[in-house]
């Protein structure tokens, strides 16, 4: 079934059941994420006396569940992980020392993008920088070359994800004139990390350190960016323009259901389950599954396989006259 054949009135309705959080559930959810996580670092940083090998090894395993305590966070952010507002705030703030992520700035940056979601009129926050066919072709030579940098799939996946939770997460970009909440935020996240960091060169000297927590954040970094990437940057995604823009089509047809291995899918936290999550963002992660399996005419729409997402990595030009997502090179074979 596609989306053109589901009510979504009555599609919205139905989901409202699913949105309460289960107390019992987040804090064991939140428990085989992090103590796990805790576990696998002690580990690495005893390996460091016997083989740096077997070290980076574990970095893999450590980075997933770092990913995981991001969806945490990210459920927080939602409100949806308890019911209790200060619950999830608090939590947030604590999971975003160990993410590097502040969390209320990102939480407000996130809200913007949940909220324009294929809005071609509304890009810039929240999101990857895309831009039309025609943007693209009113360019200078200098321009398409920066822009053909910015979504080169080394720069994307390889430079960004590194900069963006080391750096650009460090001061409130596109918040800067907001107020207090994402400076606090931001500022507050920072002198915690700086502590955390602190206090760990101590006990254990800044080589290890680095040794250790560098491999993780940066393979947690580049996981974060790669799933946050193929949930809006896929083929048969939708954009319109505001007059034509709707909530509900914008949820459903632009955000993918990234359909994964189950151990995958739980070390993300579903958030493949995308197209649900932006129709009722306030459902937890875990009860994203209950979802499909009650409503199975989901499960096909805007179906994405992990073999098909890797061809996801060199889309880069929304094409309005065809409706879809191209790459350069589809551009370039058009003109010649």
């Amino acid at each position: 079934m596609t989306a053109a054949f589901i009510d979504d009135k009555r599609l919205m309705q139905s989901l409202g059941r699913y949105r309460e959080p289960r107390t019992a559930r987040s804090i064991f959810e939140l428990s085989v994420t992090l103590l796990p996580l805790l576990g696998i670092w002690l580990a690495m940083w005893v390996l460091l006396d016997v083989s740096y090998w077997l070290t980076l090894l574990l970095a893999a395993p450590a980075a997933a569940f770092l990913m995981r305590l991001f969806m945490i966070q990210h459920d927080c952010g939602h409100g949806a992980f308890f019911r209790w507002r200060a619950a999830n705030d608090w939590v947030g703030r604590t999971l975003g020392v160990l993410t590097f992520t502040p969390y209320a700035f990102w939480r407000r940056t996130h809200a913007v993008h949940h909220a324009a979601v294929g809005n071609l009129d509304r890009r810039g926050m929240g999101d990857i920088d895309t831009l039309t066919v025609a943007e693209y072709a009113a360019l200078d030579r200098m321009g398409r070359l920066k822009y053909r940098i910015y979504r080169n799939p080394l720069v994307i996946f390889g430079l960004i994800p590194g900069y963006l939770f080391l750096l650009h997460y460090r001061v409130p970009v596109g918040l800067m004139r907001a107020g207090y909440e994402p400076w606090a935020s931001t500022m507050g996240t920072n002198v915690a990390i700086a502590a955390l960091v602190i206090g760990l060169i101590w006990l254990l000297g800044l080589g290890p350190l680095l040794m250790i927590q560098g491999p993780v954040l940066l393979i947690a970094a580049t996981l974060a960016v790669w799933f946050f990437y193929v949930q809006h940057q896929f083929e048969g995604t939708k954009w319109d323009h505001a007059e034509a823009w709707n909530f509900h089509e914008a949820a459903l047809q632009g955000s993918s259901h990234y359909e994964l291995p189950g151990p995958l899918a739980w070390f993300t936290g579903n958030i493949g389950v995308h197209h649900v999550h932006h129709l009722s963002s306030r459902i937890p992660f875990y009860r994203l599954s209950e979802v499909l399996d009650d409503h199975p005419e989901l499960a096909s729409v805007g179906r994405l396989t992990l073999l098909q997402s890797f061809r996801c990595a060199t889309l880069a030009l929304w094409d309005e006259k065809a409706g879809r997502l191209i790459s350069f090179r589809e551009l370039r074979l058009r003109s010649a």
